[in-house]
């Protein structure tokens, strides 16, 4: 995967994602983020839910990616390079599951999904009350959860990055700065390329001409403001779209909805920053 590495401070992954004991099916790990902070690129031998109760998440594989506000999580299959940053204040919950536990078969690299209500509890429990339960509960609990984790819906909704270095460079700085509007101009003066050049670039490498990149890339981000309860109207003009109705039929294209039918959640409590392993 990229080699880059940002400014921000960052942190190493959770020993919990390195053990291997079918036993313990389901281990666990909670961490508070400062914005604009960042866990090392790595990999680990199993399977990670990773989901921010509170805050919005930005996570990269090898050529792809997501913006993950509170509402979805990704599914990072075991052994899978990625690298994960938080765009705001974040209160991560992650959920590892041991190799020996066949986990959404299907889905043979990092995938978006959207959080249900059960899942949420059942990952809230996990991380915040396991101490509270014995081994037995806590190894029935964590298949009920891997029951629920594999009937998870997955959503479309990466960024392509493509493998040209120019291009992962523009598209890590545009992905650092959501609320700048570069326009190609500018984009080819920090690459030091053509506007031409930079045209064509995105489109051989992602499938999208630039304005569809930085549409699918607005869409994602306005995911979180709509999950805290801004009014789509608010969304639409933060966004730059020239009226609510454009905004509402580019997000049903995106999204299968309509912003106003977007599922609302309220934040979720969360705690410190813990390592709480599912005990024998």
């Amino acid at each position: 995967m990229s080699k880059y590495v940002p400014k921000a401070t960052l942190l190493t992954p959770s020993d919990a994602a390195f053990i291997i004991d079918a036993n313990r099916p389901v281990l666990t790990h909670t961490r508070n983020m400062a914005a604009e902070a960042g866990i090392e690129p790595h990999s680990h031998p199993r399977g990670q839910l990773l989901w921010a109760a509170k805050g919005l998440l930005r996570v990269r594989s090898e050529h792809a990616v997501w913006v993950v506000p509170s509402t979805h999580a990704v599914w990072i299959p075991c052994n899978l390079p990625h690298q994960v940053n938080s765009e705001t204040h974040a209160h991560t919950r992650n959920i590892y599951i041991d190799p020996s536990y066949g986990v959404r078969p299907q889905d043979t690299q990092v995938v978006m999904v959207t959080m249900t209500a059960l899942m949420r509890e059942l990952v809230l429990k996990l991380c915040e009350s396991s101490h509270l339960m014995d081994s037995g509960q806590l190894h029935r609990l964590g298949l009920v959860t891997i029951d629920e984790l594999q009937t998870l819906d997955s959503v479309d909704a990466h960024l392509p990055a493509g493998s040209d270095p120019r291009l992962s460079r523009l598209i890590q700085t545009l992905v650092r700065q959501p609320k700048v509007n570069y326009s190609l101009a500018e984009l080819a003066e920090m690459g030091g390329a053509s506007v031409r050049t930079i045209e064509r670039l995105f489109k051989a490498e992602t499938g999208l001409t630039y304005r569809q990149w930085r549409q699918r890339f607005r869409l994602l981000n306005s995911l979180e403001s709509l999950s805290q309860g801004e009014s789509t109207t608010m969304v639409a003009h933060s966004l730059g779209y020239l009226s609510v109705s454009s905004f509402s039929a580019a997000f049903k294209m995106q999204f299968g909805c309509t912003p106003q039918d977007y599922p609302q959640h309220k934040p979720m409590k969360s705690g410190g920053d813990q390592f709480i392993p599912m005990q024998e």
